[in-house]
Protein backbone atom coordinates (compact mmCIF):
# COMPACT_ATOMS: atom_id res chain seq x y z
CA UNK A 1 0.00 0.00 0.00
CA UNK A 2 3.09 2.51 -0.16
CA UNK A 3 3.53 4.62 -3.43
CA UNK A 4 5.37 3.95 -6.56
CA UNK A 5 7.37 7.38 -6.81
CA UNK A 6 10.54 8.24 -5.46
CA UNK A 7 10.62 11.57 -3.74
CA UNK A 8 14.66 11.97 -3.53
CA UNK A 9 14.00 11.90 -7.78
CA UNK A 10 11.32 14.93 -7.45
CA UNK A 11 13.71 16.72 -4.65
CA UNK A 12 16.06 16.55 -7.04
CA UNK A 13 14.06 17.66 -10.20
CA UNK A 14 13.40 20.56 -8.03
CA UNK A 15 17.49 21.38 -8.06
CA UNK A 16 17.90 20.77 -11.02
CA UNK A 17 15.04 23.44 -12.25
CA UNK A 18 16.01 25.83 -9.91
CA UNK A 19 15.24 28.82 -12.14
CA UNK A 20 11.53 28.39 -11.96
CA UNK A 21 11.53 27.53 -8.11
CA UNK A 22 12.99 30.69 -7.84
CA UNK A 23 10.19 32.36 -10.63
CA UNK A 24 7.58 30.33 -8.46
CA UNK A 25 8.84 32.02 -5.14
CA UNK A 26 8.84 35.61 -6.78
CA UNK A 27 4.95 35.05 -8.25
CA UNK A 28 3.87 33.29 -4.87
CA UNK A 29 5.40 35.48 -2.29
CA UNK A 30 4.12 38.44 -4.22
CA UNK A 31 0.48 37.55 -4.20
CA UNK A 32 0.75 36.76 -0.35
CA UNK A 33 2.33 40.32 -0.36
CA UNK A 34 -0.17 41.43 -2.33
CA UNK A 35 -2.71 40.31 -0.17
CA UNK A 36 -1.07 41.09 3.33
CA UNK A 37 -0.49 45.17 1.96
CA UNK A 38 -4.30 44.82 0.87
CA UNK A 39 -5.74 43.80 3.84
CA UNK A 40 -3.73 45.85 6.12
CA UNK A 41 -4.19 48.95 4.15
CA UNK A 42 -7.76 48.22 3.96
CA UNK A 43 -8.43 47.67 7.87
CA UNK A 44 -6.17 50.83 8.48
CA UNK A 45 -8.50 52.65 6.40
CA UNK A 46 -11.29 51.42 7.79
CA UNK A 47 -10.09 52.18 11.07
CA UNK A 48 -9.36 55.45 10.42
CA UNK A 49 -12.78 56.34 8.68
CA UNK A 50 -14.56 55.09 12.11
CA UNK A 51 -12.52 56.33 14.90
CA UNK A 52 -14.61 59.02 15.23
CA UNK A 53 -17.15 59.50 17.29
CA UNK A 54 -18.98 56.03 18.84
CA UNK A 55 -16.99 53.75 16.02
CA UNK A 56 -14.38 53.26 18.04
CA UNK A 57 -12.47 51.74 14.81
CA UNK A 58 -14.91 48.86 14.14
CA UNK A 59 -15.03 49.20 10.14
CA UNK A 60 -11.51 48.13 10.52
CA UNK A 61 -12.63 44.49 10.17
CA UNK A 62 -14.92 45.77 6.76
CA UNK A 63 -12.02 47.05 5.56
CA UNK A 64 -9.36 44.87 5.67
CA UNK A 65 -12.32 42.35 3.73
CA UNK A 66 -12.50 45.10 1.37
CA UNK A 67 -8.76 44.88 0.73
CA UNK A 68 -9.14 40.91 0.79
CA UNK A 69 -11.75 41.04 -1.85
CA UNK A 70 -10.09 43.25 -4.09
CA UNK A 71 -6.67 41.15 -3.77
CA UNK A 72 -8.63 38.03 -4.79
CA UNK A 73 -9.76 39.98 -7.76
CA UNK A 74 -6.56 40.68 -8.91
CA UNK A 75 -5.38 36.91 -8.60
CA UNK A 76 -8.53 35.86 -10.23
CA UNK A 77 -7.66 37.73 -13.86
CA UNK A 78 -4.11 36.91 -13.18
CA UNK A 79 -4.90 32.89 -13.29
CA UNK A 80 -4.70 32.27 -16.81
CA UNK A 81 -0.98 33.54 -16.81
CA UNK A 82 -0.07 32.29 -13.20
CA UNK A 83 -1.24 28.58 -15.73
CA UNK A 84 0.71 29.67 -18.94
CA UNK A 85 3.77 31.45 -17.80
CA UNK A 86 4.44 29.75 -14.47
CA UNK A 87 2.84 26.33 -14.08
CA UNK A 88 3.36 25.71 -17.91
CA UNK A 89 6.44 26.32 -18.11
CA UNK A 90 7.79 24.31 -15.56
CA UNK A 91 6.19 21.26 -16.77
CA UNK A 92 7.93 21.13 -19.58
CA UNK A 93 11.37 21.48 -18.25
CA UNK A 94 10.58 18.89 -16.03
CA UNK A 95 9.26 16.68 -19.00
CA UNK A 96 12.56 16.65 -20.79
CA UNK A 97 14.30 16.23 -17.20
CA UNK A 98 12.27 12.82 -17.26
CA UNK A 99 13.26 12.06 -20.11
CA UNK A 100 16.59 12.48 -19.74
CA UNK A 101 16.90 14.44 -22.42
CA UNK A 102 19.48 17.42 -23.30
CA UNK A 103 18.31 20.80 -23.40
CA UNK A 104 19.01 22.85 -27.38
CA UNK A 105 22.27 23.85 -27.67
CA UNK A 106 22.05 27.39 -26.50
CA UNK A 107 19.11 27.15 -24.84
CA UNK A 108 18.23 27.94 -20.94
CA UNK A 109 15.43 26.53 -19.14
CA UNK A 110 13.61 29.58 -19.45
CA UNK A 111 13.54 30.23 -22.90
CA UNK A 112 13.15 26.49 -24.09
CA UNK A 113 10.18 26.60 -21.35
CA UNK A 114 8.57 29.52 -22.95
CA UNK A 115 9.18 28.28 -26.80
CA UNK A 116 7.36 24.68 -25.93
CA UNK A 117 4.60 26.37 -24.33
CA UNK A 118 3.75 29.53 -27.18
CA UNK A 119 4.36 26.31 -30.15
CA UNK A 120 1.59 24.17 -27.91
CA UNK A 121 -1.03 26.56 -27.05
CA UNK A 122 -0.40 29.45 -28.66
CA UNK A 123 -2.46 31.70 -26.26
CA UNK A 124 -3.05 31.56 -22.60
CA UNK A 125 -6.63 31.21 -23.45
CA UNK A 126 -5.93 28.19 -25.15
CA UNK A 127 -4.13 26.62 -22.07
CA UNK A 128 -6.76 27.92 -20.06
CA UNK A 129 -9.69 25.98 -21.77
CA UNK A 130 -7.87 22.98 -22.30
CA UNK A 131 -6.66 23.16 -18.24
CA UNK A 132 -10.88 23.92 -17.61
CA UNK A 133 -12.06 20.59 -19.88
CA UNK A 134 -9.61 18.60 -17.86
CA UNK A 135 -10.55 19.44 -14.48
CA UNK A 136 -14.38 18.99 -15.73
CA UNK A 137 -13.35 15.25 -16.78
CA UNK A 138 -11.86 14.64 -13.58
CA UNK A 139 -14.38 15.60 -11.99
CA UNK A 140 -16.60 13.46 -13.65
CA UNK A 141 -14.54 10.11 -13.36
CA UNK A 142 -14.74 10.59 -9.66
CA UNK A 143 -18.71 10.63 -9.94
CA UNK A 144 -17.87 7.74 -11.59
CA UNK A 145 -15.95 5.96 -9.39
CA UNK A 146 -18.53 7.18 -6.36
CA UNK A 147 -21.31 5.65 -7.84
CA UNK A 148 -20.03 2.34 -7.03
CA UNK A 149 -21.52 2.94 -3.35
CA UNK A 150 -25.00 3.06 -5.38
CA UNK A 151 -24.57 -0.76 -6.90
CA UNK A 152 -23.10 -2.57 -3.73
CA UNK A 153 -24.94 -3.31 -1.49
CA UNK A 154 -22.96 -2.90 1.82
CA UNK A 155 -24.46 -1.37 4.42
CA UNK A 156 -22.98 2.29 5.22
CA UNK A 157 -20.86 1.87 2.05
CA UNK A 158 -22.45 5.59 0.80
CA UNK A 159 -21.13 7.19 4.06
CA UNK A 160 -17.59 5.44 3.08
CA UNK A 161 -17.73 6.67 0.00
CA UNK A 162 -18.59 10.66 0.46
CA UNK A 163 -15.72 10.50 2.82
CA UNK A 164 -13.77 8.94 0.06
CA UNK A 165 -14.41 10.82 -2.93
CA UNK A 166 -13.78 14.02 -0.48
CA UNK A 167 -9.77 13.27 -0.27
CA UNK A 168 -9.90 12.35 -4.00
CA UNK A 169 -11.52 15.34 -4.74
CA UNK A 170 -8.65 17.26 -2.46
CA UNK A 171 -6.00 14.94 -4.13
CA UNK A 172 -7.01 15.58 -7.48
CA UNK A 173 -4.99 19.41 -7.49
CA UNK A 174 -2.01 17.89 -8.95
CA UNK A 175 -3.25 15.79 -11.56
CA UNK A 176 -4.56 18.33 -14.34
CA UNK A 177 -0.68 19.25 -14.41
CA UNK A 178 -0.08 15.83 -15.04
CA UNK A 179 -2.35 15.55 -18.46
CA UNK A 180 -0.61 19.00 -19.44
CA UNK A 181 2.33 17.17 -19.24
CA UNK A 182 1.39 13.99 -21.18
CA UNK A 183 -0.03 16.50 -23.61
CA UNK A 184 3.80 18.51 -24.04
CA UNK A 185 5.55 15.00 -24.05
CA UNK A 186 3.77 13.29 -26.18
CA UNK A 187 4.78 16.31 -29.01
CA UNK A 188 1.14 16.35 -30.89
CA UNK A 189 0.04 19.90 -32.12
CA UNK A 190 -3.40 18.72 -31.46
CA UNK A 191 -3.06 19.55 -27.40
CA UNK A 192 -7.20 18.46 -27.08
CA UNK A 193 -6.10 15.13 -28.63
CA UNK A 194 -3.64 14.68 -26.44
CA UNK A 195 -5.83 15.83 -23.14
CA UNK A 196 -8.38 13.47 -23.90
CA UNK A 197 -6.07 10.49 -24.22
CA UNK A 198 -4.37 11.58 -21.13
CA UNK A 199 -7.64 11.08 -19.41
CA UNK A 200 -8.23 7.98 -20.63
CA UNK A 201 -5.13 6.72 -19.31
CA UNK A 202 -5.95 8.18 -16.28
CA UNK A 203 -9.34 6.68 -16.24
CA UNK A 204 -8.20 3.08 -16.98
CA UNK A 205 -5.46 2.96 -14.53
CA UNK A 206 -7.58 5.21 -11.77
CA UNK A 207 -6.53 2.96 -8.87
CA UNK A 208 -2.79 3.72 -9.15
CA UNK A 209 -3.35 7.46 -10.06
CA UNK A 210 -5.54 7.95 -7.00
CA UNK A 211 -3.50 5.71 -4.37
CA UNK A 212 -0.71 7.69 -4.80
CA UNK A 213 -2.41 11.12 -5.28
CA UNK A 214 -3.73 10.73 -1.88
CA UNK A 215 -0.12 9.88 -0.46
CA UNK A 216 0.73 12.87 -2.20
CA UNK A 217 -1.79 15.19 -0.76
CA UNK A 218 -1.34 13.52 2.46
CA UNK A 219 2.26 14.51 2.59
CA UNK A 220 2.06 18.06 1.16
CA UNK A 221 -0.96 18.93 3.06
CA UNK A 222 0.58 18.02 6.41
CA UNK A 223 3.29 19.85 5.25
CA UNK A 224 1.61 23.05 5.32
CA UNK A 225 -0.16 22.57 8.01
CA UNK A 226 2.91 22.81 10.18
CA UNK A 227 4.28 25.68 7.80
CA UNK A 228 1.21 27.48 8.94
CA UNK A 229 1.50 26.79 12.31
CA UNK A 230 5.16 27.97 12.49
CA UNK A 231 3.79 31.58 10.65
CA UNK A 232 0.91 32.11 13.24
CA UNK A 233 3.35 33.76 15.49
CA UNK A 234 5.12 36.35 13.07
CA UNK A 235 1.81 37.02 11.30
CA UNK A 236 0.36 38.05 14.31
CA UNK A 237 3.15 39.96 15.44
CA UNK A 238 2.89 42.21 12.03
CA UNK A 239 -0.71 42.35 11.97
CA UNK A 240 -0.52 44.20 15.78
CA UNK A 241 1.22 46.72 13.82
CA UNK A 242 -2.02 47.69 12.24
CA UNK A 243 -4.85 49.75 13.81
CA UNK A 244 -7.95 47.89 15.15
CA UNK A 245 -9.03 44.14 16.02
CA UNK A 246 -7.47 41.93 13.40
CA UNK A 247 -7.08 38.92 14.77
CA UNK A 248 -9.00 36.83 12.85
CA UNK A 249 -7.30 38.38 9.59
CA UNK A 250 -4.01 37.26 11.40
CA UNK A 251 -5.10 33.29 10.81
CA UNK A 252 -5.93 34.48 7.24
CA UNK A 253 -2.82 35.78 5.76
CA UNK A 254 -0.92 32.82 8.49
CA UNK A 255 -3.08 30.47 6.00
CA UNK A 256 -2.25 32.89 2.44
CA UNK A 257 1.87 32.37 3.28
CA UNK A 258 1.69 28.77 3.77
CA UNK A 259 -0.22 28.37 1.11
CA UNK A 260 2.46 30.49 -1.44
CA UNK A 261 5.21 28.01 0.44
CA UNK A 262 3.30 25.44 -1.21
CA UNK A 263 2.53 26.63 -4.31
CA UNK A 264 6.11 27.71 -5.14
CA UNK A 265 7.64 24.65 -3.52
CA UNK A 266 5.90 21.88 -2.44
CA UNK A 267 3.44 21.36 -5.32
CA UNK A 268 5.95 21.10 -7.88
CA UNK A 269 7.48 18.33 -5.92
CA UNK A 270 3.73 16.44 -5.72
CA UNK A 271 3.54 16.99 -9.31
CA UNK A 272 6.71 15.50 -10.90
CA UNK A 273 6.31 13.07 -8.16
CA UNK A 274 2.89 12.07 -9.94
CA UNK A 275 4.16 12.43 -12.84
CA UNK A 276 6.48 9.66 -12.43
CA UNK A 277 3.59 7.46 -10.95
CA UNK A 278 1.43 8.39 -14.61
CA UNK A 279 4.37 8.03 -17.34
CA UNK A 280 5.61 4.73 -15.80
CA UNK A 281 1.69 3.09 -15.38
CA UNK A 282 0.72 4.13 -18.85
CA UNK A 283 4.19 3.41 -20.97
CA UNK A 284 2.97 1.08 -24.25
CA UNK A 285 -0.60 1.78 -23.38
CA UNK A 286 -3.35 2.83 -25.68
CA UNK A 287 -6.61 4.60 -24.62
CA UNK A 288 -9.06 1.50 -23.74
CA UNK A 289 -12.67 2.14 -25.76
CA UNK A 290 -14.45 0.79 -22.92
CA UNK A 291 -13.43 4.18 -20.63
CA UNK A 292 -13.61 6.21 -23.73
CA UNK A 293 -17.64 5.47 -24.05
CA UNK A 294 -17.80 5.56 -19.97
CA UNK A 295 -16.30 9.39 -20.31
CA UNK A 296 -18.23 9.86 -23.48
CA UNK A 297 -21.84 9.25 -21.58
CA UNK A 298 -20.84 10.52 -18.05
CA UNK A 299 -19.00 13.84 -19.29
CA UNK A 300 -20.40 16.79 -21.07
CA UNK A 301 -16.43 17.90 -21.02
CA UNK A 302 -15.10 15.24 -22.34
CA UNK A 303 -17.71 15.34 -25.53
CA UNK A 304 -16.75 18.87 -25.99
CA UNK A 305 -13.11 17.95 -25.59
CA UNK A 306 -13.43 15.29 -28.24
CA UNK A 307 -15.33 17.90 -30.75
CA UNK A 308 -12.35 20.26 -30.21
CA UNK A 309 -10.35 17.68 -31.04
CA UNK A 310 -11.64 16.26 -34.23
CA UNK A 311 -12.21 20.15 -35.36
CA UNK A 312 -8.73 20.81 -34.90
CA UNK A 313 -6.84 22.31 -37.90
CA UNK A 314 -3.07 21.38 -37.55
CA UNK A 315 -0.95 24.56 -37.63
CA UNK A 316 -3.09 27.29 -36.13
CA UNK A 317 -3.80 26.11 -32.99
CA UNK A 318 -6.99 26.74 -32.66
CA UNK A 319 -10.63 25.08 -33.85
CA UNK A 320 -11.54 25.89 -37.71
CA UNK A 321 -12.96 29.20 -38.20
CA UNK A 322 -16.84 28.18 -38.67
CA UNK A 323 -17.32 31.30 -40.23
CA UNK A 324 -15.14 30.65 -43.26
CA UNK A 325 -16.57 29.67 -46.69
CA UNK A 326 -14.25 27.09 -47.30
CA UNK A 327 -14.25 23.48 -46.96
CA UNK A 328 -13.97 22.02 -43.40
CA UNK A 329 -10.30 19.96 -43.15
CA UNK A 330 -10.78 16.60 -41.58
CA UNK A 331 -8.58 15.84 -38.98
CA UNK A 332 -7.83 12.61 -37.50
CA UNK A 333 -10.52 11.02 -35.71
CA UNK A 334 -8.71 11.63 -31.51
CA UNK A 335 -10.54 7.92 -30.78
Amino acid sequence: MGWDFSLSRSINAMIKTTPFIVTRMVVYFGIALLYIFATGTGGAVGYGVTSFGDGEGAGAFYGALFGFAGASGVLYWLREYILYVVKAGHIAVLTKLYDNEPFPEGKGQVTYAKDVVQAKFKEASIMFAVDQLVKGVLKAITRLLGGIAWVLPIPGLENLMKLVNSVIRMSLTYVDEIILAHAIRTNSDNMWAAAREALVLYGQNYKSFIKNAVWLSLMMWGLTFLIFVVLLAPTFAIMALIPGDLGFWSFIIAFILAWSFKAAIIEPIAMFSLMQVFFEKTEGQVPDPEWEARLEKASDKFRELTKKARDFVPGFGKDKDKSSDGPDTPAPDPA
